[in-house]
């Protein structure tokens, strides 16, 4: 059937058809969801358990160790990784990608709950997860500061009115509070006066739980009412502690305050927080994976102005950060680019055919394929996001290629002297299997992309259906409504009037189709030379292959930098206080920054004591001369210059792959379960890394030299003297674990009691002689009479990858270095020295990169053997799709020339652009042989005469569609707006491709044609390749 010659009789049924893929392409462009990225998060799900005071060692033995042989036992983890420091352990469990994270959550319930017998019986709460990726960026950060009220009512609010309504929001993962100063009551005891009245520190722990209690206290039951009774057993606040009777000796009280001060103070007092240098509570919100951005934060931004109305006029509520911001400006500027690649395309076409009802028609495809994508985009459930726009934007160029070949050859009929009905319907047909040819085997070059696994499979999935969308919809429009409107708006060519101009560029074009004709004879007489270059090409585009720097994904500037500081092992919280605020006065000083986020202690997945953090939110990218690499490159040696900690700056890439949040971006990790082999040649690695001239912040996980004191308990003694190894632990866990020995209910919240010893008894172990045990036999033993204290050394975390002990190294590059020069480095050091004991893995980015590497190949590979097979298909000939494929190897060469002049890495963005380019290049070709196949079946040409005319005929058209897809794509290629970072290396290898593969492919493509002809035809004389071209 022949549905162009359906069409032109039927205009009516036709208009509407297109009318109503309008109508429905624009509700669903309203319903589609705006995003950065397609959903390509891996599930990823974050255990926390803590138990205050007990060492690193202790947390890994004794917590972490029994969950991590339970979890491994979970169906689809892909990844185990635990963080182990002082009192906290967490454990990062990532699935692949296809596994359901609320499915996964019930599976580690599940496994939590069965390990719990194997857990210390003394955690203050059980293990806790959240549907959270720790690596991951927050969303959205929000200030608290306030010029008269104390951090600690701040707080309050922070954590009993503004996170838990955050935290219900759908797709809200954890509210994480940076700063926290959560009010709680502080007993510092004075050793010394207990030692003078003669009491135990437990007693004083015991009098306290005893003298604050909470419990029911029943009903009273009258004949006529109910009366509840309420006792005051909850002290609330330090006043009441003080008084507290602990002990009675020689017949007096001693009270709480008789051996210690008794104050409020706040539950965390070594941690600190600063917004712009003024001491502020931060709220980091952080996304479940697989949630959209822009609709998690809209949703939270409607409660701020109820919170502000809520709160105290004397807080401040302020956004630091906003994601979903650089989001939309990024997607803006993509419609944008898009609009200005219809303008374009527009122009192109007009600039060849000079008549606005020419114009018109094959313009008239750009709409409809366009729209008419959003409504499947819709019902596949995609979003409106940098991939997708960028694959309408690209698919400009390519919509309207069928369109202008179906005009064109209709008008050609006309000039022939046809009718305009007659045209039309013979013109439709006799071109009608091209464009099919065309469409198909365009859309068959995606075709391998959407079998593609692991995250790059995930990421382009969506960019590969919506370009296939687009294009088969503009061959259906081209098949339809373009021969229907050549049939009413088409004028006779002698009915047409042209301008002056017109007849100078009509001139102008035949001048280029004469040396075009000139240049062409010229190649086909010497062949040979022709096909010699063309081998050279190919060669060369292999060897470019090889040599060009390979990277990942390409940085963006999205307008935040996160830093992470480092000082000594072993640093006191005052001193590395002083050190963050040093950071902070040069960040503040830097013009480009619009204000920022300090903070120093443990918090959220921060959980080193000598560690810092930085978040800072650069102005606008109007408003600043420097990208976000350049200015980390401007602050990186003037915060080197603060002695005693170092700083780590990197701009958050566009997807977090991974769940371990390092202070630089890649990462290289080495495992062994001999702990000692690790330890010791881990600083060695670093130290060979760190003498790399193309690595930079070069750091590692790796802390075991923190100041400790050991105490070793002689148990013989102290059996004898009646005390126990659990009371010695318990005294210590008291005077030095700041320890929870009590709770106050509030009606809003729950606030911790926390004995210790007084500050300056806290500065060295001195203070243990004046420890008191009540002994078995009711009598007070000195702790140092039945331990002994010796110096050392101990670790400040320990870290596993797979229940494995694990050390990793992390690493930037310097400006100009590729990825995959670096991996390669690493790899070749590492090599050189490892132990056989020691096993090495790139993790996150840097082992997606290897992961993309080794599949690359073979996906450009099977893109190729698609459209061969499809092509051999439609042509039902061996030999034709390898005459329409013989250009690709041009259209790579002009791709990797140009990102190497440009100095751009063979990204995933890139080598997108590459694929795109084998269909782009093999239309043209089919242009030409299509016409060439038919002037030899119908009017029996000689193959060389066939190709020849068919070059001269299909010049101009193939002229229009090769300009076409470089006007859509120039916009993408100059890297305009938001997030343009990332869309240039497409842009550049799809326009360096096209502009050297057209010229060559003009040339090539006739020469391969008359060579493979007369292959054929000898492989005719053997049975099994005797077969019969398609009519």
């Amino acid at each position: 059937m022949n549905i162009a010659a359906f069409c032109i009789r039927r205009p009516v049924t036709t208009t509407l058809v297109m009318l109503a893929i309008l109508f429905f392409g624009f509700i669903g462009y309203r319903l589609l969801p705006v995003s950065d990225l397609p959903n390509v998060d891996f599930p990823t799900i974050l255990v926390t358990v803590n138990l205050p005071g007990a060492s690193p060692e202790t947390m890994a033995s004794s917590v972490a160790t029994p969950l991590e042989r339970q979890f491994s036992t979970i169906a689809g983890l892909d990844s185990m990784t635990s963080t182990n420091a002082l009192g906290m352990t967490l454990i990062t469990l990532q699935f692949n990608l296809s596994r359901d994270i609320d499915a996964a959550a019930q599976d580690v319930q599940a496994m939590i709950t069965k390990a719990s017998r194997q857990l210390p019986p003394d955690l203050p709460t059980p293990p806790s997860y959240q549907k959270v990726n720790p690596a991951d960026s927050p969303i959205l950060f929000l200030a608290l500061s306030s010029p008269t009220l104390p951090l600690s009512v701040v707080t309050d609010y922070a954590d009993t009115f503004i996170s838990p309504r955050i935290s219900m929001i759908s797709g809200v993962a954890q509210v994480i509070i940076y700063g926290s100063q959560k009010f709680a009551v502080r007993i510092q005891l004075d050793p010394q006066a207990l030692a003078t009245r003669g009491i135990g520190i437990d007693e004083a722990a015991n009098a306290v739980q005893k003298g604050n209690v909470n419990l029911p206290t029943g009903t009273l039951w009258g004949p006529y009412q109910a009366v509840t009774l309420q006792a005051n057993g909850q002290l609330m606040a330090a006043e009441a502690y003080r008084p507290l009777i602990v002990a009675y000796r020689n017949g007096s009280p001693v009270r709480l305050q008789q051996i210690g001060r008794v104050i409020n103070s706040v539950e965390n007092n070594k941690t600190a927080n600063w917004y712009n240098e003024i001491p502020a509570i931060v709220l980091a919100i952080q996304r479940q994976p697989g949630t959209n951005t822009v609709q998690v934060v809209d949703s939270i931004k409607k409660l701020l102005p109820s919170f502000r109305a809520q709160m105290p006029a004397a807080i401040n509520l302020t956004t630091l950060y906003d994601r979903s911001v650089s989001i939309r400006d990024s997607v803006n500027d993509v419609k944008f680019t898009l609009f200005l690649a219809l303008c374009l395309v527009v122009l192109v076409i007009f600039l060849f055919l000079r008549n606005v009802f020419s114009t018109l028609i094959p313009s008239m495809v750009l709409p409809f394929s366009i729209v008419g994508t959003f409504s499947a985009m819709y019902l596949l459930n995609f979003s409106l996001d940098n991939l997708s726009l960028m694959a309408l934007t690209l698919s400009v160029g390519f919509v309207v290629d069928d369109a202008i070949v179906m005009l064109e050859n209709i008008v050609r009929h006309i000039e022939k002297g046809e009718g305009i009905l007659e045209a039309s319907l013979n013109g439709s047909k006799e071109i009608g299997f091209t464009i099919i040819s065309m469409t198909l085997s365009l859309v068959a070059v995606f075709i391998p992309v959407l079998f593609m696994g692991g995250i790059i499979g995930r990421l382009l999935h969506e960019f590969a259906v919506t370009i296939g969308i687009a294009i088969l919809i503009s061959g259906v429009v081209s098949l339809t409504l373009t021969p229907m409107l050549c049939s009413r708006f088409l004028r006779p060519a002698h009915s047409e009037r042209h301008t002056r101009i017109y007849d100078l560029s009509e001139r102008w074009f035949d001048g280029i189709l004469g040396g075009y004709d000139r240049s062409l004879k010229i190649i086909l007489e010497h062949r040979f030379a022709t096909l010699v270059v063309s081998g050279l090409i190919f060669v060369a585009t292999i060897f470019l292959f090889v040599i060009i720097p390979k990277g990942f994904l390409p940085s963006e500037d999205i307008g935040q930098i996160f830093g992470f500081t480092e000082a000594v092992q072993g640093i006191s919280f005052d001193s590395m206080k002083e050190h963050q605020l040093k950071v902070a006065a040069i960040v503040r000083q830097d013009p480009n920054v619009g204000s920022f986020m300090s903070g120093v202690g443990p918090v959220g997945t921060l959980i080193g004591s000598n560690t810092g953090r930085v978040f800072i939110r650069l102005k606008p990218r109007s408003e600043r001369s420097l990208s976000a690499d350049e200015v980390i490159q401007e602050l990186r040696p003037k915060l080197a210059q603060i002695p005693g900690v170092r700083a780590f700056l990197q701009n958050p890439p566009p997807i977090r792959i991974g769940g371990t949040l390092s202070k630089s971006q890649y990462q290289f990790t080495l495992q062994s379960p001999n702990t000692k082999d690790l330890y010791d040649y881990a600083p060695l690695l670093e130290a060979k890394l760190r003498e790399l001239p193309i690595l930079q912040d070069v750091t590692s996980d790796l802390q075991i030299k923190n100041p400790q004191v050991n105490i070793e308990i002689n148990r013989d003694k102290a059996s004898a003297l009646g005390v126990t190894a659990q009371q010695v632990e318990d005294a210590l866990y008291t005077a030095y674990g700041s320890r929870q020995i009590s709770t106050i209910f509030a009606p809003n919240n729950q606030y911790n009691v926390i004995m210790e010893l007084e500050p300056r008894y806290q500065l060295d172990p001195n203070a243990l002689s004046m420890l008191y045990i009540r002994s078995s036999t009711n009598q007070l033993v000195p702790l140092n009479s039945v331990a002994n204290l010796t110096k050392g050394v101990g670790p400040l975390s320990v870290n596993h990858l797979g229940q494995i002990p694990a050390v990793t190294l992390s690493f930037n590059l310097k400006p100009g270095i590729s990825l995959g020069e670096a991996v390669d480095t690493v790899r070749t050091v590492t090599a050189k020295n490892a132990p056989a004991t020691i096993s090495t893995s790139f993790q996150g980015t840097a082992q997606a990169f290897q992961s993309s590497m080794r599949g690359l190949g073979f996906l450009l590979l099977m893109a190729i053997l698609v459209i061969y097979i499809v092509l051999g298909i439609l042509y039902e000939s061996f030999v034709h799709p390898l005459t329409i494929l013989s250009g690709l190897p041009s259209a790579a060469f002009g791709a990797l020339v140009t990102l190497m002049i440009f100095h751009v890495d063979l990204n995933i963005y890139a080598i997108v652009g590459i694929i795109m380019l084998i269909g782009i290049v093999k239309k043209n070709a089919i242009m030409m042989i299509d016409f060439a196949l038919a002037a030899e079946r119908k009017e029996g040409k000689s193959p060389a005469d066939a190709i020849y005319e068919g070059c001269l005929i299909r010049f101009r058209p193939i002229m229009m569609t090769t300009m076409s897809a470089l006007m859509a794509t120039l916009p993408i290629a100059m890297g305009f707006g938001a997030g343009a970072e990332s869309r240039r290396p497409l842009g550049l290898a799809v326009v360096g491709g096209l502009l050297f593969s057209q010229f060559i492919t003009l040339y090539i493509t006739p020469v391969i044609y008359t060579y493979l002809d007369t292959l054929q035809k000898k492989a005719g004389r053997i049975p099994i390749f005797r077969f019969r071209a398609a009519d």
